[in-house]
This record gives structure tokens, C-alpha cells and sequence, in this order.
């Protein structure tokens, strides 16, 4: 697929720099947007500035811009300058934690709801015809997932067998009467943003609710991108916290080029309003437990961890997600990483 001009927000994030590598290699030109918020909400170790100054230096003709999303005017601007030669948005850029959420409920808002306003309106004034591509979450359906019959296993807590859910949560889950986690909430008003943009407008938008996406590419705190956040602490030696859930919770993890693979697949043949659940599914997935021993064997180190009883408000106890439907739309696309693959690559890209 060539593209004329593709824009990525958050574009030297974990999802964000996969697009801009991706679609550059597909020979479009890459616009990025970024202002390293992420050092600001996690902290100097969680900065993208390196990962910024490699796009610049080794990506053919990618414009890098230090825009702020919230700044209307600058992002219209943008969306202005490139007006005519826009061929799609990708929306990756947002506060991405719901513990942090909690220490500036305004500015989680203002970038994650507001922001992602400012680029739907410039998209609909510059290039309505661009498919627009929005990274949401799993946490618009707040703690709902923690309603369903569980059983405790020796390192996972499972979903019944013969659930209709067996397979994994779909779209159809309610996002109502739940604990969403202010995050979550925040991430409620964007995603419903940019579905009824697509269905109020006719714009060709679409929320991809992740799992836990994940790669070699990703600044892991421990407030934000859990998998690579247990792989620093194990090959540092840098101690671990376990909130809650007997350490059983369970995840499922999608590496970035997994996902930016949907995106392409969603940008060759864009659908209005649309929405779906995206993740490791039953292909890639794990328990807390269950991801220490693969840390530890993969990396050949004891982590040293330690158990809190209190659990993280509005986490979930089991997440898998089912992406059949996104399958039966797209049917090409396909799963390369599982898990043992994902932390394998983790683990080469640290040491």
C-alpha cells in the first residue's frame, strides 16, 4: 500500500514510531506528531526523545512536528499545510495510565478527550475522506470484565468453560454502570468522539480497543507497558510490585507490529464508525505469574518481586479480548508474535 502523507500522532511512542517505520517502508510520507508528554507524566527513563532523534535521523522523509494536541490552532494548522495530500490520521498520542489519571484528572481530559477532538475536527475540515484510526483501550468497559465467572487455577484466574465468552470479550460488552478508572473514562469520550464522527459525518473512523500492547520499542514504567516493565526489573535487578489478584490476573498481549498491521489492513479498505476489540486474544496471553517465569527463563535471573494485597482500582482480573470480528472484516490479517516471542524480543532489545 503507497500512501501520499500519513499523519501519526504520539509518533514516538511504542505504537506510534511501529506506524511511522511501517508506513515510511510502504513509501508514504510520514508527519509525526509528538512533544514527549510521557517524560512528563512517568519521568526522564520513560522519555521518547531517543526514539524521536532516531525517526528523524534514519526514516526517509519523515517530518517531525513538537505539537501539543490540545493546541487547536496548531494542530489545525498542520492538518492545513498538508490539506489535499492527507491519506490517513493515526491517533496514537494520549495520557495512557489510569493510576496517573488520578493525579490530573484535567490534563488526562484534556489530552486524551479534548485532543483527540481537535484532530477530528481538523481531519473533518482538511481530509474527510482519510481514514482515521484511533488507538482507544479496553478500560471503556471499565470493571464489567470482573462480573464474569472466574475460576481460580494454580497461576491464572480462567473464565468458565463453555462461557460465551471463552473466546474473549466483544465489542457487544456494555460500557455502562461501571468503574471505568478516570482514564477510562477520558478514553470513553474520545472513542465515542471518533465513532460518531464516522457515523454523524461519514468519516471513515475506526476505535481499536487494545489489550496490553507491547514491544521492544516500549519506555516501560510502572505505571504504564507492563511487559516491558517486568523485563527491566528482572535483568536490573530492580524490585517488582504485584497488585492484588493472588499475582493471577491475566492479560493479552499484542506486539506493535501486530497491531499496526490491523492498521493497515483497516486504512486499505476503511469502514464509518466502526469499533473492535484488539489484542493477544487466546493466540498471546498470560497471568502475572505465568509472565515472572517466562522473564525469568528467557533472561535466566531471579526477579525480585513482592506481593501487595490491594489491587489497582478498575483493573481487571481476566482480559482476553476476542477479535473475530475484526478476522471476519479483514481476513488477511494474521498474528506473528505470541507471547515467548514478544519477551524474547523485549529481552534482546534491553541487553
Amino acid at each position: 500500500m503507497k500512501l501520499r502523507t500519513i499523519i501519526v500522532t504520539g509518533s514516538a511512542g511504542l505504537i506510534g514510531s511501529e506506524t511511522v517505520k511501517t508506513f515510511a517502508k510502504d513509501g508514504g510520507r510520514v508527519v509525526g506528531i509528538d512533544n514527549d508528554m510521557r517524560a512528563q507524566f512517568f519521568g526522564a527513563e520513560a522519555s521518547t526523545k531517543k526514539t524521536r532523534d532516531d525517526l528523524i535521523a534514519k526514516v526517509p522523509g519523515y517530518e517531525h512536528h513538537n505539537i501539543d494536541i490540545r493546541d487547536e490552532g496548531a494542530v489545525a494548522g498542520l492538518f492545513k499545510k498538508h490539506s489535499g495530500k492527507i491519506d490517513a490520521i493515526v491517533h496514537t498520542a494520549s495520557q495512557p495510565s489510569h493510576d496517573w489519571a488520578t493525579r490530573e484528572p484535567q490534563t488526562d481530559f484534556m489530552v486524551n478527550a479534548n485532543g483527540t477532538l481537535n484532530l477530528l475536527e481538523a481531519a473533518r475540515n482538511f481530509c474527510p475522506e482519510a481514514p482515521f484510526v484511533f488507538c482507544s483501550t479496553n478500560k471503556v468497559y471499565g470493571d464489567t470484565p470482573n462480573r464474569l465467572p472466574l475460576r481460580e487455577l494454580e497461576k491464572r484466574w480462567e473464565i468458565e468453560p463453555g462461557h460465551e465468552y471463552e473466546q474473549g470479550i466483544p465489542e457487544t460488552m456494555s460500557i455502562d454502570y461501571t468503574k471505568h478508572s478516570l482514564f477510562g473514562a477520558s478514553k470513553v469520550a474520545a472513542d465515542i468522539l471518533v465513532q460518531e464522527y464516522g457515523r454523524y459525518f461519514g468519516m471513515p473512523t475506526v476505535s481499536f480497543r487494545g489489550g496490553c500492547l507491547t514491544g521492544p520499542a516500549h519506555a516501560g514504567t510502572e505505571l504504564h507497558g507492563f511487559l516491558s516493565y517486568l523485563m527491566i526489573c528482572t535483568v536490573s535487578d530492580r524490585p517488582y510490585r504485584v497488585f492484588g489478584y493472588k499475582g493471577k490476573q491475566v492479560r493479552d498481549n499484542i506486539h506493535s507490529f501486530d497491531l499496526v498491521e490491523a492498521f493497515r489492513e483497516f486504512i486499505a479498505a476503511p469502514r464509518a464508525g466502526e469499533v473492535y476489540n484488539i489484542g493477544g486474544s487466546r493466540h498471546s496471553n498470560c497471568s502475572m505469574l505465568e509472565a515472572i517465569e517466562m522473564c525469568e527463563q528467557i533472561s535466566g535471573q531471579k526477579l525480585n518481586w513482592k506481593y501487595e494485597e490491594t489491587n489497582r482500582i478498575g483493573d481487571h482480573i481476566w482480559w482476553i479480548s476476542d477479535v473475530r470480528k475484526f478476522q471476519s472484516h479483514y481476513p488477511n490479517w494474521k498474528f506473528r508474535y505470541d507471547m515467548s516471542g514478544i519477551l524474547e524480543e523485549i529481552y534482546r532489545a534491553l541487553v
